[in-house]
């Protein structure tokens, strides 16, 4: 950043209450600007870019997608914009996908005001946030990701509840349906499909669909082939 220029922020959240309380703790600073927010991952994509922000402070959970899948999108596309991911939840997988997709900084919203506006000027003067020891589990993962086949890499970002899900989706169940199967509301479904889109880095159902019946004909073909082995032995 250049000298005597003010740190350009976009605010990416889906709650306007959260999202005026942030812009007001910024704006009241002399050295930063607000320039740009949005409530929806599809808004942010397209906004980000108008605005060229220094720093994006994005929501990690959003009802079409999430903050991480926009940092990924951004960075990925060569954008200096450095990413904060800002949220309720301590969440080792979304710290783990934030990380990945090259974000400076994760930062529950229970931060004090303080704390978050030194987190916004670290991130624009390009240090990194990230807890080292966190960062060195992540490169662990990826090591013994990279060990395996390239699905057992990405299988590995999910959870339990998240691969649980990814199956009722290869057998065709709606989201209302695959609430009804594990007792979760059609909107918990929702995000939970959002967040594992992003992590097997896709954007529509139906490739998640694919994706497990491919890895349904692998298993049903080494199967096979096993049992070819045997009669012959």
């Amino acid at each position: 950043m250049r000298e005597n220029r003010k740190i350009r922020v976009f605010l990416l959240d889906d709650h306007e209450v959260v999202r005026r309380g942030v812009h007001e703790l910024l704006s009241v600073e002399g050295d930063i600007e607000v320039v740009g927010e949005a409530g929806t991952a599809a808004d942010a994509l397209v906004r980000i870019p108008a605005t060229r922000p220094d720093v994006a402070v994005l929501d990690v959970r959003l009802p079409d997608g999430s903050g991480v899948e926009v940092c990924r999108e951004i960075r990925a596309r060569g954008d200096t914009v450095r990413c904060l991911m800002l949220t309720s939840f301590a969440d080792d997988e979304a710290l783990f996908d934030a990380i990945v997709a090259g974000a400076s900084a994760y930062v529950l919203k229970a931060v004090r005001g303080g704390e978050l506006l030194s987190a916004v000027r670290d991130v624009a003067a390009g240090r990194s946030l990230l807890d080292p020891v966190a960062t060195a589990r992540v490169l662990e993962r990826l090591r013994d990701g990279g060990s395996g086949t390239e699905d057992d890499a990405r299988l590995a970002r999910l959870t339990g509840q998240e691969r649980r899900i990814l199956d009722l989706i290869g057998e065709g169940l709606t989201n209302r349906q695959i609430g009804a199967e594990l007792h979760l509301a059609e909107k918990t479904i929702k995000n939970y499909v959002s967040g594992l889109l992003a992590k097997l880095g896709m954007r529509r159902r139906s490739q998640a669909a694919a994706y497990v019946a491919r890895m349904q004909a692998g298993k049903h073909s080494q199967r096979f082939g096993s049992a070819c082995e045997r009669a012959r032995e």
